[in-house]
């Protein structure tokens, strides 16, 4: 969990305590206004101190129990600040993967410009339908979360047309390693480096390659997206971070810009795709 995330947590934590004891109700312990709201008294504790992050209707009750109902607005928004910032799995994928394909559709749309690092897996702005099928039923697996695979690779899909709109453009490095990640039977992978072939010189793409044996002053770490110098994106096993202060934005477009430098294009790039998609060939697929 990130140090910005906790501290926001705490701070709306304090809220919470000064809404308990200084509301007009008078002063109430943690015991009455656990009594009050059916709850232990451990989650009043836990609330307080940052260790447990509220519901929204934990918070609507929370109000209403210290007799300050229009307080319930301030701590939502509280709530979304921080949470915009660590966007847990867990919560986001409760109604399938349909919808979050839908939130990245609307905020790529709103972007000219996205330079992306890709570390493991092919980037969705690229990806084949057959591939990101088995990309979701992975993530589907691994999170428990609704199979709504095809409504997910519709979604996908639908966000690729970006690639055809005048002014947009993608900066996309790839570490080579992900070009060799066997996440889908080797003939959908040979597909999906065709595809790749086929848009190196594209005028709204500049596709870099990493070699496996290229110098590297960094190690290769998550995959990230940087949204017209105004958000980052990073995808983690249990949540997306989402940041979008100028300070962090800038360290991801100098590590950005680290991988770029290392990266192969143009022919070069189509070389090292070429040489994966044989290799596929050679091993019998």
């Amino acid at each position: 969990m990130s140090t910005d995330y906790q501290r926001a947590r705490e701070e709306l934590g304090r809220r919470l305590r000064e809404l308990r004891v200084g509301g007009p109700l008078g002063r109430l312990t943690g015991t009455e206004l656990a009594q009050r709201l059916g709850w232990r008294q451990s989650k009043i504790s836990k609330l307080e101190n940052g260790r447990q992050t509220p519901t929204d209707e934990d918070l609507r009750a929370w109000a209403e129990a210290t007799g300050q109902p229009d307080a319930f607005d301030e701590l939502r928004a509280r709530l979304r600040g921080f949470e915009s910032q660590i966007r847990s799995w867990r919560r986001h994928l409760t109604a399938g993967h349909r919808p979050v394909q839908e939130t990245w559709n609307g905020i790529v749309a709103g972007s000219r410009t996205l330079h992306v690092w890709d570390s493991g897996v092919i980037c969705g702005l690229l990806q084949t339908a057959d591939y990101a099928r088995y990309v979701f039923e992975g993530h589907a697996e691994l999170h428990s979360s609704p199979r709504d695979i095809e409504e997910a690779v519709r979604a996908r899909m639908k966000r690729q047309e970006w690639l055809y709109q005048p002014g947009k453009r993608l900066d996309l490095v790839m570490w080579e390693g992900a070009l060799h990640s066997r996440v889908c039977p080797p003939e959908v992978l040979a597909a999906q480096l065709d595809r790749l072939l086929g848009v190196v010189g594209m005028d709204t793409i500049h596709l870099g390659i990493v070699p496996l044996d290229a110098g590297l002053r960094l190690l290769p770490g998550n995959s990230f997206w940087i949204m017209d110098e105004r958000l980052v994106v990073v995808e983690d096993w249990h949540a997306e971070l989402w940041l979008d202060d100028a300070e962090t934005i800038a360290l991801y477009r100098r590590v950005w810009d680290t991988f770029a430098e290392s990266a192969v294009y143009g022919a070069e790039a189509q070389r090292v795709i070429a040489r994966v998609r044989r290799s596929i060939r050679d091993d019998g697929s």
